[in-house]
């Protein structure tokens, strides 16, 4: 037989619990997903900055996870020019064009204060 006692108050988990079913965690990632559009934007190469100003996001949010989605519209002969300039990328002559890891270098700020805050936030309530 296995008994299990409890003495004390759930008062703390209680309070916690009740704010996260209240929390609005859209008001942040709203926040960040504009700070990493404009990373994004300002990070790559411009050569018309047509692939620049092509950066946009979407949130979604479930039951069982919250994501942010930046992606970039700009094609070339449904090529994604802001991937083969990530990269690179084959030339019609038979060269190649290296390509230039800039996404990973202005996204990794914006996911190092997203996890902080959200952390932040979680622990605080």
């Amino acid at each position: 037989m296995i008994e299990i006692e409890q003495t004390g108050s759930f008062a703390r988990t209680l309070s916690w619990l009740h704010f996260l079913n209240r929390w609005d965690v859209r008001k942040t990632l709203e926040k960040y997903a504009l700070q990493g559009l404009e990373a994004l934007q300002a990070a790559t190469p411009v050569k018309s900055g047509k692939t620049a100003q092509s950066w946009e996001y979407k949130i979604d949010i479930s039951t069982n996870q919250v994501v942010i989605e930046w992606y970039n519209t700009n094609e070339n002969k449904g090529v994604p020019i802001a991937i083969i300039l990530q990269y690179g990328h084959g030339t019609g002559t038979g060269g190649y064009v290296r390509g230039i890891d800039y996404i990973n270098p202005a996204m990794r700020p914006i996911f190092d204060s997203i996890a902080d805050e959200l952390f932040q936030e979680v622990m605080s309530a």
